[in-house]
């Protein structure tokens, strides 16, 4: 460590972190035998321009990975298993392999639909005790859930830590960070493969001339602060240290839905049925989470590249009616482009909880409307999303089914379209 650091005392191991890689095309080939051995993509839809949003682990061998364009898959390996995704179905796993870990350790919390912190506490900080438990949580998976339900595991002083230890071995890996290994263990890793270095800090922290983990290791907290722009800088020098910090709280900043258009889709007038089936969803949650959006951003993606988005700013609002007329009055100021449409998504941003919201002087809005609202989110919730609905996206009913974000488990009972 540089001369006049701070040094963070001595540390010890508080976390254990469940990371199931490849976790939707796991989950299609513990439910169908036939795929287990082979090359899997998981898909949106059934089209070569689309991209895989999952594979396994022996298509990642062959350089088949999240994000490969299907038509290049098949050019890599012509065999490959092509699955249209299953969303309800990944939930439904998410949530029994939580209740499988939990039986053996307490989950602290639920970082994503594949990820999971668990605290380490007591005797179970000794790291054969807690290596013991990595072992047991692995069995009861493989006996409670299935064997293709591989899991990597990462135990540390924190959960930072312990999650970028259970991306250090894949598949099916344990890896422990201690004191001892701090911070050489680190090292060998390129700064992207640090979670909160996105391309974006990447490219902040070059211009800061912070080219590797070691280089970021060697910088002060003062250095981190201002490559950071703030106090999270100082946090992540905490945090590769092994300091236990509590997490930040965090605030809802945006609703939305992407979708890439089945084929049957691809026009504008699919297009367009798309993102307001899209946006009656976005309404609905919105709803849920009682908070009100002030703006509107929707973008279009053709298949020849060409990149369509518009941004509208509004008196804050959570009505499908009025958000209804914002998004048609978006789109039309969509210019005119001759190549078909590939993808579409909708966002509700500038969001703030309706009990905080300022009552505007000049409404459409009111009792009337609130109880309309509340009328069709109870009735598609006892009788399925579908039975009342907004005319614009009448052509898209079956379109845009749930999707998971990598923040976002979707409620069943909430998104779930089948």
């Amino acid at each position: 460590m540089a001369e006049g650091h701070d040094v963070v005392s001595k540390v010890m191991l508080r976390s254990l972190f469940v990371d199931f890689n490849s976790f939707f095309a796991s989950v299609e080939q513990q439910e169908r035998p036939e795929l287990r051995g082979r090359p899997v993509a998981v898909v949106p839809v059934e089209a070569d321009t689309t991209c895989a949003i999952a594979a396994s682990y022996e298509a990642k061998r062959l350089g088949i990975k999240t994000g490969t364009i299907i038509a290049d898959a098949k050019r890599i390996c012509p065999d490959i298993a092509l699955v249209k995704a299953r969303h309800a179905l990944y939930v439904q796993y998410h949530h029994r392999l939580v209740d499988v870990v939990e039986q053996v350790i307490h989950v602290k919390e639920v970082m994503s639909i594949d990820e999971m912190a668990c605290e380490l506490t007591g005797s179970a900080r000794r790291r054969d005790v807690a290596v013991a438990i990595a072992a047991d949580v692995k069995q009861a998976i493989a006996q409670q859930v299935g064997l293709e339900m591989r899991c990597s595991i990462g135990i540390a002083p924190n959960d930072y830590l312990a999650k970028t230890a259970s991306d250090m071995q894949k598949p099916d890996g344990l890896v422990v960070i201690d004191d001892d290994d701090l911070p050489r263990v680190l090292y060998g890793l390129e700064l992207r493969d640090l979670c909160g270095i996105g391309k974006q800090m990447y490219k902040r922290c070059f211009r800061h001339g912070i080219y590797t983990v070691e280089m970021l290791l060697n910088a002060s907290k003062e250095q981190l602060r201002t490559v950071w722009g703030g106090i999270e800088g100082e946090r992540m020098w905490a945090k590769l240290r092994g300091a236990d910090l509590p997490s930040l709280p965090s605030r809802k900043s945006v609703v939305g839905h992407s979708h890439v258009l089945e084929p049957e889709h691809r026009s504008e007038a699919g297009a367009t049925a798309v993102l307001h089936r899209l946006l009656q969803k976005a309404a609905m949650r919105l709803r849920t989470y009682g908070m009100l959006s002030g703006r509107m951003s929707v973008k279009v993606r053709y298949v020849d590249g060409y990149r369509w988005k518009h941004a509208v700013d509004f008196t804050p609002t959570q009505d499908t009616m009025q958000l209804t007329s914002i998004l048609a009055f978006a789109l039309e100021q969509r210019a005119t482009h001759h190549a078909t449409p590939l993808k579409v998504d909708v966002s509700l941003e500038d969001l703030l909880f309706a009990d905080a919201a300022p009552l505007p002087m000049f409404t459409n809005t009111g009792p009337a409307r609130e109880g309309l609202n509340a009328a069709l989110d109870k009735l598609n919730a006892k009788h399925g999303k579908n039975t009342v609905y907004v005319g614009t996206a009448h052509s898209a009913l079956h379109a845009a089914p749930m999707r998971i974000a990598f923040d976002h488990i979707p409620d069943l009972e909430l998104d779930d379209d089948d």
